[in-house]
C-alpha cells in the first residue's frame, strides 16, 4: 500500500485514528472487525495491531472567507477508528501476538495495511500447541480462514453462549460439543473421554447426538433420599410457613430413619445426619409423622406409647424405630399437652405428593431400588442398569453425551430435579479428584450444558428457584477447580443469576435483539471492545463474537455447519399450509398426553 494514502490523525491510550485519503483504492478492504497492522516508529519488524471499530467520513471541501465552497471540489475521505488489541512481532520462523501494550510510541504515517492471510493464521495459532487447537469457525472477514482457540482454556474454565432465537444458538452449541466429542490424541478406536451433560429443557439435543445416552420424563429415575436438607424442605414442606415444630420433626425422622435403614459399619451410622446420602423409606417417615400426630405428652413430660406388641415403650433415639413400624397408640391417660392435628397439613400434603403419578420418577419404588453408584452412573455416561416404575431393567451404554430431557418434569419439582442432578455431579467431581493420577488433577472433567438456563437460574430470589440456583452457582464459584465447568446457554441473558455470569471467561455471542439484552452482555464481555459489539443487532444467523482467555483476539466468526443437527429449524408454516389438509393424529396425541 502507498504510504500516501493514509494519515495518522490521532492516538490515544488505546484508540488509533487514520485518516484513508483516496478510498476509491480500497474498495470493500476495510470492514467493521478487519485487522490493521502499524509498524512501530523506530523498532524493525514490530507492529501495533488493532481491529477496525467504526469509521467517519470526512468532507475535503474547503470553505472560502465568506462561507462558500471552493468551486473545485475533492473527492471525501474516510477515518478509520482503530481499536488497539495487542502488538505483533515479525520474526524469521513466524509472527508472535502480544495481547495488549503499553507505552505504544507514536507510530509513522507509512507501512500501515490489513493483517494478510498468513499473519492472521499466525496470530490465532502462534501459542497454540497442535494438541489444544480447538476450531468450530471461520472469519466473517475471510472464511477462508478457520479460528482456533485453546481448547483446554475454553473448556476448563466456564463459558456462555448466548443469542436470540433464530440466532444460530442450538447448532452453535451441537457443533462445539460435536468437535468435543470426536476430538482425539492419536488413532485409537472408541469414545474419547469427554463427559458432557445437556440440560434440554425443549428436547432440540436428541438429533443432534444419536448415540448420547437419552434420558427422559419416562425413563429418569432420581432417587429422593439422595435430596439434601434443603431440597427436602422445598418439596415436602410449606416453605412460607413459620412451622419450627414440623420442620424439627421432619429432620429428626429422616435422620432416624438413615440410620434405621443403613448397612454401614455402626461407627459411620452413627455420623450419619440430615444430608448424609444414604437411603430412608419416606413411606415410613408418613408413618412416622401419622404417630406424632396422635402423641400424648403426660404431667411428667414422657411420651409413652403401644408397640404393635400391646407393649409400653417411652419415646427416645433408642426406641423411636416403633415409630416407622406402623400406626400406634397412645397409652391412655390424663394429657397436660398435645400434638394431636399439628402435623395434619404435612401429611395431607406428603400423601398428595406419593401419591401423584407424575413424580414417580422421584418418589416412586423405583427410586428406592436405584443404587446410589447407577444413579451417579447414569449421569455420567457409564454403562448402568435402571429398573423403572414397570419392573422393566433398562441397560444403559456407556456415552460422551447424557442428554436430560427435562420437558417432561412437573414445573414445581422442575428446580429441585436441577439441583439434585447437578449437586451430585459437582460433589462426584469434588471426591474424585482425590483420586486422581499424578499426571492429572482429575481423570473424569465433566461439562454441564444447561440450556435456556434463565429458566432455572434466573435473576430471581424466589423460593421455587432457589434450589437450582444455589446448586449452579457453587459450580460457578468452584466448579472448575474439580474438574466441573458449565456451559451457560440462553437467549435473554439480562434475566440470569449476575453470580453465575460474572464466573464465565469465555462468550460466544450471537444476534442480541433485545437492547436489555445487549446492553447486559456488554458489561460482562472481558474485553473492552467498545463499538464492536454494537454489531451484536446486525449479526446473521450463525455469526458470532467469540471473546475471552481461549481466543487470540475477540473476532467475528461464521460457525461452521454441524451435523447432525439439533431438532430446532422453524416450522415453513406456509408451505406446509399449502399442502392439502391432513388429518391429525389427534388420539396419539392425548394418548401421549395423558402418559
Amino acid at each position: 500500500m502507498n504510504s500516501e494514502n493514509f494519515k495518522i490523525v490521532s492516538v490515544s491510550s488505546n484508540f488509533i485514528k487514520i485518516e484513508v485519503i483516496d478510498p476509491s483504492l480500497f474498495e470493500n478492504q476495510f470492514n467493521i472487525g478487519s485487522y490493521i497492522k502499524i509498524p512501530y516508529k523506530n523498532i524493525e519488524n514490530k507492529y501495533v495491531v488493532g481491529v477496525i471499530e467504526n469509521y467517519n467520513i470526512k468532507d475535503n471541501n474547503i470553505s472560502k472567507g465568506d462561507g462558500t465552497a471552493e468551486t473545485a471540489s475533492t473527492e471525501p475521505s474516510f477515518v478509520l477508528e482503530v481499536k488497539l488489541t495487542g502488538t505483533l512481532t515479525k520474526t524469521i520462523d513466524s509472527d508472535v501476538f502480544e495481547r495488549g501494550g503499553h507505552g505504544i510510541p507514536l507510530p509513522p504515517n507509512n507501512g500501515i495495511e490489513l493483517l494478510n492471510e498468513k499473519e492472521l493464521n499466525n496470530i490465532y495459532s502462534g501459542k497454540l500447541v497442535e494438541n489444544d487447537k480447538f476450531c468450530f469457525s471461520k472469519l466473517v472477514q475471510n472464511i477462508e480462514i478457520d479460528v482456533p482457540i485453546s481448547g483446554n482454556k475454553f473448556f476448563n474454565k466456564h463459558f456462555a453462549i448466548v443469542g436470540s432465537t433464530g440466532s444460530g444458538k442450538s447448532h452453535t452449541v451441537a457443533k462445539i460439543l460435536q468437535e468435543a466429542i470426536k476430538a482425539k490424541k492419536g488413532s485409537y478406536a472408541g469414545l474419547n473421554n469427554s463427559h458432557i451433560v445437556i440440560f434440554d429443557i425443549h428436547g432440540e439435543y436428541k438429533t443432534a447426538f444419536p448415540e448420547a445416552n437419552y434420558i427422559d420424563i419416562q425413563n429418569l429415575v432420581l432417587p429422593y433420599w439422595l435430596l439434601n436438607s434443603e431440597e427436602l424442605e422445598e418439596l415436602f414442606i410449606e416453605t412460607e410457613a413459620n412451622d419450627h415444630n414440623q420442620r424439627s420433626a421432619f429432620q429428626e425422622s429422616i435422620t432416624s430413619n438413615k440410620k434405621l435403614k443403613s448397612t454401614l459399619d455402626p461407627k459411620l451410622i452413627a455420623k450419619l445426619n440430615y444430608d448424609s446420602p444414604t437411603f430412608f423409606d419416606l413411606s415410613e417417615i408418613l408413618t412416622y409423622f401419622k404417630n406424632r400426630n396422635n402423641e400424648q405428652k403426660q404431667k411428667i413430660n414422657t411420651i409413652e406409647w403401644l408397640d404393635l406388641k400391646g407393649e409400653r415403650f417411652t419415646f427416645n433415639e433408642s426406641t423411636n424405630h416403633h415409630l416407622f413400624s406402623g400406626v400406634l397408640k397412645a397409652v391412655d391417660g390424663a394429657a397436660t399437652n398435645t400434638q394431636n392435628g399439628k402435623f395434619i397439613n404435612f401429611i395431607s400434603r406428603l400423601e398428595i405428593k406419593l401419591n401423584d403419578k407424575r413424580l414417580e420418577f422421584l418418589l416412586g419404588e423405583a427410586s428406592k431400588k436405584i443404587s446410589f453408584i447407577d444413579t451417579i452412573k447414569q449421569f455420567i455416561g457409564y454403562p448402568c442398569q435402571v429398573q423403572n416404575e414397570d419392573g422393566e431393567i433398562i441397560n444403559k451404554e456407556k456415552s460422551n453425551v447424557t442428554i436430560i430431557d427435562l420437558g417432561g418434569i412437573p414445573f414445581e419439582v422442575l428446580s429441585i430435579t436441577v439441583s439434585l442432578i447437578s449437586r451430585m455431579l459437582f460433589e462426584y467431581g469434588y471426591h474424585s479428584t482425590k483420586l486422581a493420577k499424578q499426571d492429572h488433577d482429575c481423570d473424569v472433567p465433566l461439562l454441564l450444558v444447561y440450556e435456556e438456563a434463565h429458566k432455572y437460574v434466573p435473576k430471581s430470589d424466589l423460593v421455587k428457584f432457589r434450589a437450582s440456583k444455589n446448586a449452579i452457582e457453587r459450580i460457578a464459584k468452584e466448579g472448575r477447580k474439580y474438574g466441573v465447568t458449565l456451559a451457560i446457554v440462553s437467549q435473554r441473558p439480562s434475566e440470569i443469576s449476575d453470580t453465575i455470569f460474572s464466573q464465565c471467561n469465555n462468550f460466544v455471542t450471537m444476534r442480541l435483539t433485545n437492547p436489555e439484552d445487549q446492553n447486559y452482555v456488554k458489561k460482562l464481555l472481558p474485553d473492552t471492545l467498545g463499538n464492536l459489539t454494537d454489531s451484536l443487532s446486525t449479526l446473521q444467523s450463525g455469526e458470532a463474537l467469540i471473546i475471552g482467555e481461549s481466543i487470540a483476539l475477540p473476532s467475528l466468526v461464521k460457525i461452521n455447519p454441524c451435523g447432525p443437527e439439533p431438532k430446532s429449524s422453524d416450522i415453513k408454516y406456509f408451505e406446509i399450509w399449502k399442502n392439502p389438509w391432513t388429518e391429525a393424529e389427534i388420539n396419539k396425541v392425548i394418548d401421549l398426553w395423558q402418559k
